[in-house]
């Protein structure tokens, strides 16, 4: 893994996240993926279990409902890159309707670990909102 290969590939979850496809989500991991919401979470264990709690379709403890379009963005960029280990931190911004202002601020540090297909095999989510 190296830098711009992991921007690449946290680009592409920001758009996966955005389009809510259930292709493009599946494409970012690796079959038996590890994926946390909570560094305290269990790990949801699975892509198709991954897929399924982004799009909503699952109860798994930790996911988020499925977000409004046009109420949210992001962006993300690798901190530190080593081996198959990338560290990225970055910013999601909420609004409460399309085109209206910001009211939600988090900064996000992901942990992620890659196979060698360039497929995220572990996933861990920090974040904090940002006070007003």
């Amino acid at each position: 893994m190296d830098r711009a290969t992991a921007q690449r590939w946290l680009d592409d979850y920001v758009s996966a996240w955005k389009s809510y496809d259930r292709d493009d989500i599946a494409a970012l991991f690796a079959e038996d993926v590890a994926y946390r919401f909570h560094p305290s979470d269990e790990p949801l264990v699975g892509r198709e279990a991954v897929v399924g709690a982004w799009l909503g379709e699952s109860d798994a403890a930790g996911a988020s409902t499925r977000d409004a379009p046009g109420t949210y963005d992001a962006h993300y960029t690798p901190y530190a890159v080593e081996g198959d280990l990338v560290v990225a931190r970055g910013t999601s911004v909420y609004q409460d309707h399309p085109d209206g202002p910001v009211t939600r601020t988090f900064d996000n540090c992901f942990l992620i670990r890659f196979d060698p297909d360039g497929r995220c095999a572990e996933f861990t989510e920090l974040y904090m909102e940002r006070p007003r």
